[in-house]
């Protein structure tokens, strides 16, 4: 963990960081945050981790909720990366411009959407992404610097949870912006007919595809774990992830409600 101090000079130093780490198949690991407090990521940010990352699909997190999980992550000295609820420029565009470090993208089937991506995270040349000023931009202060840094040190991490995405694995990470891979297993069973079952021997041949493309392409590839033990940990890394996501808001909160209304069920 790297100590914020307000300095453009330290945060692209904890952007550059993480994209080596991904990128070097490093050792790494993230939080994840489904609630909006941003002194619940806060607190996650003082656990160490690499990076934490907002839940943005599947809640009602605002892009203004966002930004105050994001100031409150930067002020631990740690990468932000918010996964919005499409792939629309609505939404990633507001995301990038209050300051997160970089992006992870749901459901990335093909190529082509990968491209998109791209154009809209990156600035030209690169991609298309538009010049503004903002807080990302220490409201105008970083901006010369901010913008010739960006395309270099921001991550863009994309999920992969179907099996057409798994099928064209190879494709999707061919792009040089692609820094590494998550993998969706619950989607992935979904889409393989056994929705749930992430055991299931095709589910996990698929994952094990996914992992052998990112090792082959020398990028990071990525699960998460929902109830973390070490043995789980060691078992992932073992199986070639090579940075892991622990836990989340919800699951700890989710497993402490079950703990306690089986212990008040025995008492009532």
């Amino acid at each position: 963990m790297i100590e914020m101090g307000g300095s453009f000079e330290i945060r692209n130093e904890i952007r550059y960081t993480l994209k080596h780490k991904l990128r070097g198949r490093e050792r790494a690991f993230g939080g994840w945050v489904s609630y909006r407090e941003p002194a619940i990521a806060e607190t996650f940010a003082k656990a160490g981790f690499d990076f934490v990352a907002i839940d943005m699909e599947h809640t009602t997190i605002s892009t203004d909720q966002a930004n105050r999980i994001i100031t409150g992550v930067h002020s631990e000295g740690v990468a932000c990366l918010p996964r919005p609820v499409s792939h629309s420029n609505d939404y990633i565009k507001p995301l990038l411009e209050v300051g997160a470090d970089g992006l992870i993208i749901q459901m990335v089937n093909t190529p082509e959407e990968v491209e998109a991506l791209i154009r809209l995270q990156k600035f030209p040349p690169v991609g298309e992404r538009s010049y503004g000023v903002n807080r990302a931009h220490g409201y105008g202060l970083d901006f010369d610097e901010y913008i010739k840094t960006w395309n270099e040190s921001a991550s863009l991490i994309i999920q992969v949870e179907s099996i057409t995405a798994v099928n064209n694995i190879e494709q999707l990470i061919a792009f040089g912006e692609v820094d590494a891979v998550m993998v969706g297993p619950y989607d992935i069973s979904g889409s393989l007919g056994v929705p749930g079952q992430t055991d299931h021997p095709s589910v996990q041949a698929a994952s094990a595809k996914i992992v052998e493309a990112c090792a082959k392409r020398g990028i990071g590839c990525c699960t998460q774990i929902a109830d973390v033990s070490e043995d789980r940990v060691k078992s992932a890394f073992d199986a070639g992830f090579s940075f892991l996501i622990l836990g989340s808001d919800l699951f700890i909160l989710s497993k402490w409600a079950s703990d306690m209304r089986a212990m008040l069920g025995k008492f009532s």
